[in-house]
């Protein structure tokens, strides 16, 4: 291949596509919302074929699924404004614009009302939008949600960003429906990766949606084809069979003292068979069974692309010893990255100074709320570990604080490795150089003390004694 096609190839590729160039599907409709397939191009008559776009909301029950655990889980996280402080910990903030606005958004949604429908939109769309309402100090008094295929970013003649923004009812008629177009610094834009096929990059984000369309294509056909078949066939789970030639009238009338003793009030009885009938129950094709399978792994794949492990979905995989592991496991991967991004972009909005200065910060703690277990135990290695301190603990739970609780403890066998090194070490007195000290003078001799007076055992004890030594003594001079 010559040098010059190869560089006009790489030109085309990083070159800015015109209105009217041909772009790589799959492709995005800004106006009715959707998403067009790829295969759409294969075929001028594409549209008399029976296709349709891809919805742009959920119309899948795994995509309802994965999508409804992040802003669910999201909005169950209660957030936070902390700095650091000179003591090497971090303060709450409470007084702050961010603190506000993280318990009360606006004057008609509680906080998990708005970040569940934001965490929503962010992960159907790629896009999630805020107006930013500020009063007379200048500090982000009101957040309000737009609708994303509504507002879109668009850029000025020197590069500055602008965002026109609309689907929000309630601005709407407090605007008089006027076209709010406001500044970047007004607008919480919450995006996913970038694509180049969206203009203009790289400000609008783009779903995980766009990887898993061909499974939600393939899922939403079998499951449209599977509705018109049972639709349009009944399928018997049992069939009665004879080798016998009947006619209509004892047909009807077996099938007729068949359904009298298994179905409705009469369901449970016992039928009994006659002109040789056998039941043969009708059984599962290999077909349907293939259809099952298929339909297992376009799931399994959309939970893969928006990184939700099928535990939390409820679709069986390796079991986990614990709630505890099963959340950390998910914060590692996919709600790790979904609080850490939506916590950089309330940074950005409320200009926080980022880690480790200043930053908002959603607790996932309360995802162990129902793990009674797992959380006393994590407390208890905690205080015993000297991390916490028992009232620090206890306020955790929501209990009192204790006397004498405030400082943190640990064994009185955990020692640092220099202490340990005096103990086998005898301490050594170094010689003095200075003059003698006088010796110090004897102390008096000790008075003797009194003896206590023998009482009659002793008396008599002595008196036996003094007896024997006689009678020993004259034996020896016979």
């Amino acid at each position: 291949m010559r040098l010059p096609s190869v560089l006009a190839r790489v030109v085309d590729r990083f070159r800015q596509k015109a209105d009217g160039d041909y772009t790589p599907g799959p492709w995005h409709l800004p106006i009715t919302g959707g998403w067009l397939p790829t295969e759409v191009g294969s075929w001028w008559n594409w549209w008399q074929m029976g296709g349709m776009p891809i919805p742009q909301d959920a119309q899948s029950a795994i995509v309802e699924a994965c999508v409804s655990a992040y802003s669910q889980t999201v909005a169950m996280c209660p957030g936070a404004h902390w700095r650091s402080n000179t003591k090497g910990g971090r303060d709450r903030v409470t007084n702050s614009a961010l603190s506000r606005i993280l318990k009360k958004p606006n004057d008609y949604q509680s906080i998990s009302d708005f970040m569940l429908n934001m965490v929503r939109m962010m992960y159907l769309d790629g896009n999630a939008y805020a107006l930013a309402v500020r009063n007379e100090r200048f500090e982000v008094n009101e957040l309000h949600i737009m609708h994303p295929m509504q507002s879109w970013p668009q850029l000025s003649t020197t590069g500055d960003v602008f965002y026109r923004l609309g689907g929000n009812h309630v601005i709407d008629y407090r605007l008089n429906q006027q076209p709010v177009i406001v500044p970047q610094r007004d607008v919480l834009h919450m995006r996913l990766h970038t694509a180049r096929s969206r203009w203009p990059y790289p400000l609008v984000g783009e779903s995980p949606l766009m990887a898993a369309m061909s499974d939600v294509a393939t899922q939403s056909s079998i499951l449209a084809q599977q509705l018109g078949f049972y639709n349009n066939q009944a399928r018997p789970s049992a069939v009665l069979s004879t080798d016998l030639v009947l006619d209509k009238e004892q047909v009807a009338h077996l099938r007729d003292r068949w359904n009298e003793q298994t179905k409705l009030l009469q369901a449970g009885g016992t039928p009994i068979l006659t002109a040789g009938l056998k039941v043969q129950p009708w059984t599962i094709l290999g077909r349907d069974a293939a259809i099952a399978d298929v339909l297992k792994f376009t799931e399994q794949h959309i939970a893969l692309v928006y990184r939700v492990p099928l535990q939390i979905l409820g679709l069986g995989g390796a079991p986990h010893g614990s709630t505890e592991i099963m959340m950390q496991e998910w914060i590692a991967t996919g709600l790790g990255f979904a609080l850490a991004h939506v916590e950089e972009a309330f940074g950005l909005l409320f200009n926080l100074k980022g880690q480790p200065d200043e930053w908002c910060e959603f607790d996932t703690k309360v995802l162990l709320r129902s793990a009674f277990k797992d959380r006393i135990e994590a407390y208890v290695r905690g205080v015993q570990g000297g991390i916490y301190s028992p009232n620090e603990a206890r306020n955790e739970e929501g209990m009192d604080s204790v006397k004498a609780g405030d400082e943190p403890r640990v064994q009185q066998q955990v020692v640092p490795l220099s202490a340990a090194e005096a103990i086998t070490k005898p301490p050594t007195t170094p010689p003095s150089t200075g003059p003698h000290p006088p010796p110090a003078p004897p102390a008096p001799p000790a008075k003797p003390q009194p003896q206590a007076k023998p009482d009659d055992s002793q008396r008599e004890f002595q008196r036996i004694r003094a007896a024997a030594d006689r009678i020993g003594r004259s034996r020896l001079r016979s």
